[in-house]
């Protein structure tokens, strides 16, 4: 028996969030290959050359800034820095938001997003465009992780 997956979703108000990013314009069939060697180049960057106390335990992020996509692949840092290479100093957006929390195979995060935008639109929200995903520690015993889907909304 097939059971409907049911996201809790919640809207509020987020402060915007320092990233150390690698950017790209791709299609949503490479996406998959290119995400994996961006974020690899990004904690190179931390490891080897990044200023001191500039990463302060931060999960990995993606932003998609639009349908295209453009999209910024990185992590969470504590500050602006200047470039190194492809890594660049970013911010995930600010302002109100509609938010869940994805649980299972990263494979099924489209129906959480899905799940975040039906939502949406049923409550009276419109979407702004923007979205992105938070990406948890990885769960020991699994091996997966929880996964935090935000979505711009237009303010009222």
């Amino acid at each position: 028996m097939l059971r409907a997956m049911t996201v809790d979703v919640t809207v509020k108000i987020v402060e915007p969030t320092p990233t150390a990013v690698v950017v790209a314009a791709a299609t949503w069939v490479e996406f998959p290959k290119m995400w994996g060697p961006m974020l690899d180049m990004v904690w190179s960057f931390l490891r080897a050359y990044a200023p001191e106390g500039l990463y302060q335990q931060g999960h990995n992020i993606m932003l998609y800034k639009d349908d295209v996509p453009n999209v910024e692949v990185g992590v969470q840092v504590s500050g602006s820095f200047d470039p190194a290479g492809q890594v660049v100093a970013s911010t995930l957006p600010g302002g109100l938001v509609a938010t869940a929390t994805h649980t299972g195979p990263i494979a099924k995060i489209g129906d959480t997003h899905r799940a975040v935008c039906e939502w949406s639109k049923a409550n009276g929200y419109r979407l702004a465009g923007p979205r992105w995903e938070i990406y948890g520690d990885p769960t020991p015993s699994a091996g997966d992780f929880d996964v935090d889907v935000f979505w711009s909304l237009v303010a009222a």
